[in-house]
């Protein structure tokens, strides 16, 4: 009996692990087709797809301002999102409820609503240029990611040793940076992560506040499958899927390290 309960568990563990994997193996090895249209399974063998995401300039300006927007913009988050968080977690006040309503509801809000909000109030009302405008909204974005993954880690800590490290001397802002900080280090960079990796991969919202000139690469890459069907997207796509894999290796890496650290 036992022996049929595992069997079926591991089908049916396989089954999801080919539901969510299937499509990512296809466009990987759809990628290397020689010819210039998209197939799968692939006809042959190139390396020529990869070669031409080099080649195509606007593929690398836009990865560069996707990187610059979800970098700072993280950043930015982060100095608002660590004492937002610290408050929520730390202090009892009228409204908090609303507050915490008020940061969360970017998630909560259609992407394409809250694009086109930031569309009308930010480019159309303030007339700010579309470079501000698309950092002020993938920063509103990132926010409350920061926020909630911050507050997670902060509600499993004992803020009495912080009072303790007040008694014995330290400034509240002291005990923060010297004893809240490092023990939510891991909370901290899963933080970023989900945040930088959110903002990265962002269309909805990013498709309002770009225009001629200036455009993230998951948009540009919608326009490039529009005018053409080569596996160049797809090329993209595995070089996009290595790069996050390595990024969450190293922020496991710099998490465990922390971990090991404290130790």
């Amino acid at each position: 009996m036992n022996q049929s309960k595992n069997l079926a568990l591991g089908i049916t563990t396989f089954a999801i692990f080919l539901f969510l994997l299937g499509p990512l193996a296809i466009i990987f090895i759809a990628s290397f087709e020689p010819t210039s249209v998209l197939q799968f399974p692939p006809t042959g063998f190139s390396l020529e797809w990869y070669r031409n995401i080099f080649g195509v300039s606007a593929f690398m300006d836009t990865f560069k301002l996707s990187m610059i927007v979800s970098l700072l913009g993280n950043l930015c988050a982060l100095l608002l999102g660590i004492p937002a968080a610290y408050a929520l977690s730390r202090f009892d006040f009228r409204g908090k409820g609303l507050l915490n309503a008020l940061f969360v509801s970017p998630i909560l809000i259609p992407g394409t609503v809250l694009g086109f909000t930031f569309l009308r109030y930010l480019i159309v009302s303030y007339s700010l240029p579309l470079e501000a405008a698309l950092f002020v909204g993938h920063t509103i974005l990132m926010l409350p990611f920061i926020i909630r993954v911050i507050a997670s880690s902060m509600a499993n800590f004992d803020f009495s040793i912080e009072e303790a490290a007040m008694n014995l001397g330290s400034s509240r802002i002291g005990a923060f940076f010297r004893v809240i900080i490092p023990n939510i280090k891991s909370g901290i960079i899963a933080g970023v992560l989900i945040a930088f990796l959110e903002s990265f991969n962002n269309v909805d919202i990013s498709v309002f506040l770009t225009g001629p000139g200036l455009s993230t690469l998951p948009i540009q890459m919608l326009t490039y499958v529009e005018h053409y069907f080569d596996p160049t997207v797809a090329a993209i796509s595995v070089l996009l899927m290595i790069f996050t894999a390595l990024f969450m290796f190293v922020i496991e890496r710099l998490v465990g390290l922390s971990h090991f650290t404290k130790r």
